[in-house]
């Protein structure tokens, strides 16, 4: 190590050599301390980080972590969990070291995260408060697995929330459709949300639909990525996960009105994006729809649910739901069962028969 003074400026620098993943040795030179106390420290950090030791400051070994996963994520995912290290986790621990954090420290972080409020001044809800915990045992797991971390305290002292069962929100098909009509003035609009409607697509999915993704010969619409806006860019990623790459027959009438509305757009390449537009436009416009229609208010999101609502009210099983939706397990799918009220009744009507047809049979 080498720790000098720059005469031409009066900083600090550090040179260090270290061995990397390879396991070539290699220098690295910091500059621009104003105390030679920092240049010594920052070189112990590094070594201790570039040798993959617990005792390095937790903020040194979330690099690591970074570094190890954010290649694995898709952006989106990783802009979520970035936001919530830097607010809520490395305040608490970033010049802690890794292997001193102790249940106590967890318990305290904890008590601090759930007495802070949101924007509105709402408390935090109990998903968000799992969401959040599930990230910094995430990180500590991350150093047991694959760095000698002998415990992770945070999951020996458990979750400060719960996922909480969500309000599936739907429109009925009738609903819909009224809808739909009060829209239909606008040509993109209109086509938006049939295809979010009838085919259950995500908004990501619909925003990143080119031309070329069409069959009309085989009245086909393949999904084979998604659409985010990320740091004021335009991201096109993966799709959410592996199942969600599939291929979705659409109903004849969609294929017509689908055909017609490419031919409406002037001077479209085959993998031109063909809606160019955002999901405050898409809010704005469902908001002018149920105005105009009186129509309970839904999520955009929604309208998948009611895509997968109508599916099972028609009698699909839930394999081949699933499979036409992308969900990534069956079982996704079961959780929509209870949406049609109607299914509940039609069964008590049945049952009703299926007794008295029963008693008609004992009595004679």
């Amino acid at each position: 190590m080498a720790v000098i003074k720059n005469d031409k400026n009066g900083l600090w620098e550090v040179r260090t050599r270290y061995v990397d993943w390879t396991g070539e040795k290699k220098q690295k030179t910091k500059r621009g301390f104003e105390r030679r106390s920092d240049a010594v420290e920052w070189e112990r950090q590094f070594q201790l980080k570039a040798a993959k030791d617990v005792d390095m400051t937790f903020g040194d070994f979330v690099k690591t972590y970074i570094e190890d996963m954010k290649p694995r994520l898709r952006a989106n995912t990783w802009s979520t969990k970035e936001a919530i290290i830097n607010k809520k986790i490395l305040p608490y621990f970033k010049n802690k070291k890794l292997s001193k954090i102790t249940a106590p420290d967890i318990v305290a972080w904890q008590n601090e995260i759930m007495n802070m409020k949101d924007k509105r001044g709402r408390s935090y809800s109990k998903t968000y408060l799992k969401t959040i915990h599930n990230q910094l045992s995430a990180i500590l797991n991350h150093a047991v697995n694959l760095y000698g971390l002998k415990v992770n305290f945070a999951r020996k002292v458990g979750n400060m929330g719960k996922e909480e069962a969500k309000n599936i929100d739907f429109w009925t098909q009738p609903e819909y459709e009224r809808f739909a009509e009060a829209i239909a003035d606008k040509e993109e609009s209109y086509m938006a949300f049939e295809l979010l409607y009838w085919c259950g697509i995500r908004l990501g999915e619909l925003l990143a639909l080119t031309p070329a993704d069409f069959d009309f010969e085989d009245s086909t619409l393949d999904i084979n990525k998604s659409y985010q806006r990320l740091g004021g860019k335009d991201v096109i990623t993966d799709p959410k996960t592996p199942k969600s790459k599939r291929t979705i027959y659409m109903p004849d009438f969609l294929r017509i009105e689908v055909k017609t509305y490419l031919s409406h757009i002037y001077g479209i390449g085959e993998n031109d994006r063909i809606f160019l537009i955002s999901k405050s436009f898409l809010h704005h416009e469902m908001d002018r729809g149920v105005e105009a229609t009186g129509v309970k208010r839904i999520r955009i999101h929604d309208l998948r649910h009611s895509h997968v609502s109508l599916l099972i009210n028609m009698g699909f099983t839930p394999l081949a739901i699933a499979e036409r939706v992308g969900h990534e397990a069956v079982d996704i799918t079961y959780r929509y069962a209870h949406l049609f009220p109607t299914v509940q009744t039609d069964m008590a009507k049945k049952l009703d028969q299926e007794r008295e047809g029963f008693m008609n049979v004992t009595k004679s």
